[in-house]
């Protein structure tokens, strides 16, 4: 095979794919605006202790990490997960001091996991993902979920439902974990390799297991919430409450611990319920974690939470449920060449237009009137701006309007104006009377 394609795990975001993105982006960005959350952008790698943290159990972690030696002789690692270096970041920049706590921030960007490439899941992939880190507080729990929940809304996807669960504080944890290695005991043995290390570095982790899932030492497995301290079980059901009084919708998956150790207390996923996403269906997953600021040096106590969402994988839930994120294509103006004398003074009005913020393009190739032509109907341009020997000799411009064919020729130096108006007649077209009467007061024709 040759080497000059993309790796195994990898994909190309072509030109005509972009706006989805764009358009994806966007509107995430307009979310957290308005939810009052900050961008941040850590590095695309870091240092491997940030995310290989003492007996880690994670498949993550253990399993598929990129990992290299740099010159230096030092070990990093390519970023598998945003929340570890927002939290580096967090302590590192010492933001626990900031007088209007907690820090409200949001990331966008590639993560790199060396995995079974699949559909919805590759080695290289973008997540965008929210952390709210210094304040612990069941409505900042409700709040981090509502921002996904309202944003997976506008996108149009409906097809979707939260599994919600706890596990806990540390003392709730360490009984449930006792609870879990009595029951795996006798079975352990029998298990996959990968819940043999689990049973030791973190026993929480097998009821995450894909392989023995379906184990009759499964079925029988303890419930966390039999195991909550008081006041546990009431952070919980303050969650809970705080989500019925938004109405968002959720089931509570007693089995549902998530992937990563460092969660604590609320941890939380958004799948579709879409046949179309197969095994891939999560969309969104997080939770809350209470001692990841502590370990890279900041102060007690300070609680985060947050949650993250494959953006690949919200785009092949948009399109499984038949919502189109593309923008069409289009052009405002496209100046035909008509000489090849003109070609410079083509290219002096092509600036202008974009100059004067019109979306616009002209030939490169000095192709034919006729080829050019096509090009206007290809790009859907809106307007055909034509030039040639006789314009630049008059020092004049020919605006062809696409939509209804007529034509006007106005002097080189009143072309954005003469836009200017075109535009505006055909924004006042948009926009229509629904009033439906003859005399209309509406203020609408205004």
């Amino acid at each position: 095979m040759s080497n000059y394609q993309m790796p195994r795990g990898t994909q190309d975001i072509l030109p005509a794919m972009s706006s989805k993105w764009h358009k994806l982006e966007d509107l995430l960005r307009q979310f957290c605006y308005v939810y009052d959350y900050s961008e941040i952008r850590t590095p695309i790698f870091e240092h491997t202790e940030v995310f290989k943290r003492g007996n880690d159990s994670s498949d993550m972690v253990n399993k598929e990490m990129y990992t290299f030696m740099d010159n230096g002789g030092r070990s990093l690692t390519l970023r598998p997960e945003g929340t570890a270096g927002v939290a580096r970041s967090f302590v590192e920049n010492k933001l626990f001091g900031s007088a209007d706590l907690p820090v409200k921030m949001y990331y966008m960007g590639p993560q790199f996991r060396y995995e079974r490439p699949q559909k919805g899941r590759q080695r290289i992939f973008n997540q965008f993902g929210v952390e709210v880190i210094g304040a612990k507080n069941p409505l900042l729990d409700v709040e981090a979920i509502s921002l996904g929940w309202s944003i997976l809304s506008a996108l149009g996807l409906s097809d979707l439902k939260v599994l919600l669960n706890t596990l806990g504080d540390d003392e709730s944890r360490d009984a449930y974990r006792t609870a879990l290695k009595e029951h795996f005991k006798k079975d352990i043995s029998s298990m996959c390799s990968d819940c043999q290390r689990r049973y030791e570095q973190n026993p929480l982790r097998i009821l995450d297991c894909k392989v023995d899932a379906e184990a009759e030492i499964m079925k029988t497995v303890p419930k966390i919430h039999d195991y909550l301290t008081p006041e546990s079980k009431a952070y919980f059901d303050a969650v809970c409450a705080g989500l019925d009084a938004l109405g968002i919708p959720y089931v509570i998956e007693d089995r549902l611990v998530r992937g990563l150790d460092y969660y604590t207390h609320t941890v939380f996923e958004v799948v579709s319920v879409n046949e179309q996403m197969g095994s891939q269906s999560t969309v969104l997953a997080g939770g809350r974690y209470d001692g990841l600021v502590e370990y890279f040096g900041g102060p007690q106590g300070m609680s985060g939470i947050g949650w993250a969402m494959g953006m690949e994988r919200i785009l092949i839930a948009l399109e499984a449920e038949g919502i189109d994120m593309s923008d069409p294509e289009e052009l405002d103006a496209y100046v035909l060449c008509l000489d090849e004398s003109a070609a410079l003074e083509a290219f002096k009005i092509t600036t202008e237009l974009r100059a004067a913020g019109y979306r616009s393009d002209m030939d490169y190739l000095n192709r034919s009137f006729k080829a050019q032509f096509k090009t206007v109907d290809r790009k859907k341009a809106k307007a055909a701006i034509l030039i040639g020997e006789t314009e630049v000799n008059n020092q004049s411009v020919t605006i062809k309007r696409i939509d209804d064919q007529t034509q006007v020729s106005v002097p080189m130096s009143d072309l954005i104006d003469a836009m200017d108006s075109m535009f505006a007649i055909e924004d006042e077209h948009e926009h229509t009377c629904t009033c439906g009467e003859g005399n209309c007061t509406c203020g609408n024709h205004e």
